[in-house]
């Protein structure tokens, strides 16, 4: 499987760019890592989490994030660090995508 945190500098801008459009943000700030993505979309989530949670778990749900990891975030963690943590969540599930995605185009 791959390492979230060994990820090229072109997974990671495609990896934004699709969750970019799937949140229906403006243009993200540049990032060149994982974390800097997660940190970067932790606002909005945390935003969906307070004022629009079912489109938060809409969201969720075309990640395929799966329930048990999203209940395990949002029950298990520190309240201030519950957007963080799904943020987290969100950018390795899209990485992942991405992965398989060139892998399987190059194929």
């Amino acid at each position: 499987m791959i390492d979230p945190d060994n990820t090229d500098l072109a997974s990671i801008q495609s990896g934004a760019a699709d969750l970019e459009k799937l949140l229906e943000l403006p243009s993200l700030p540049q990032v060149t890592s994982r974390q800097s993505l997660a940190q970067a979309i932790s606002p909005y989530v945390s935003q969906m989490l307070n004022k629009n949670f079912e489109k938060l778990l809409q969201l969720c749900y075309r990640l395929d994030l799966g329930e048990q990891k999203l209940q395990h975030i949002l029950t298990e963690s520190p309240p201030e660090e519950v957007s963080l943590r799904l943020s987290t969540a969100m950018v390795d599930r899209q990485l992942l995508k991405v992965y398989f995605r060139n892998k399987y185009r190059s194929v």
